[in-house]
């Protein structure tokens, strides 16, 4: 068989295809409905809409599919990424309770940086400043959720 289609890495190859699979049946499913037009959508068109988009998706999984490489030395768990990601979520919870979003946007990425071993402070924080920055003009402003920015307490 082609490359693409080897099966041996079948983790990209069927997940592309159960993608592809609840698209085709989102999309038929969909059709059902009056799709309706770009100006006056009907009920049927998002779900066809994803549909199409989850299908393609799902083809583009199952091309992509690579041969596995040569097996590597199992490695023990990443000990230090996992707890990062879970100290940061807990620093979003209770500084988004009692700091507001900026102080817990920076925590959670900058915190969760941290757990990739090659990450440096200041790369973290650098990063945590532009996904900060990012969120408030696009929760904040654009979507205007009610979170504020700063809060005491």
């Amino acid at each position: 068989m082609m490359r693409f289609l080897n099966l041996d890495d079948r983790k990209d190859f069927l997940g592309g295809l159960m993608i592809l699979v609840l698209g085709l049946a989102t999309g038929v499913q969909a059709s059902g409905y009056d799709i309706g037009s770009l100006r006056r959508m009907g009920p049927g068109f998002f779900p066809l809409s994803l549909g199409v988009i989850l299908g393609v998706t799902g083809v583009l999984l199952m091309l992509t599919a690579k041969a596995p490489a040569a097996p590597a030395d199992r490695l023990g768990p990443e000990w230090r990424g996992w707890l990062c990601i879970c100290a940061g979520i807990a620093a979003f919870v209770v500084l988004g309770q009692w700091g507001g979003l900026i102080p817990a946007t920076f925590a959670v990425v900058f915190i969760a940086a941290l757990g990739d071993r090659e990450n440096t402070i200041i790369g973290s924080a650098v990063l945590g400043v532009v996904m900060t920055t990012a969120c408030v003009v696009v929760f904040w402003w654009l979507l205007q959720v009610p979170f504020p920015l700063f809060r005491w307490g």
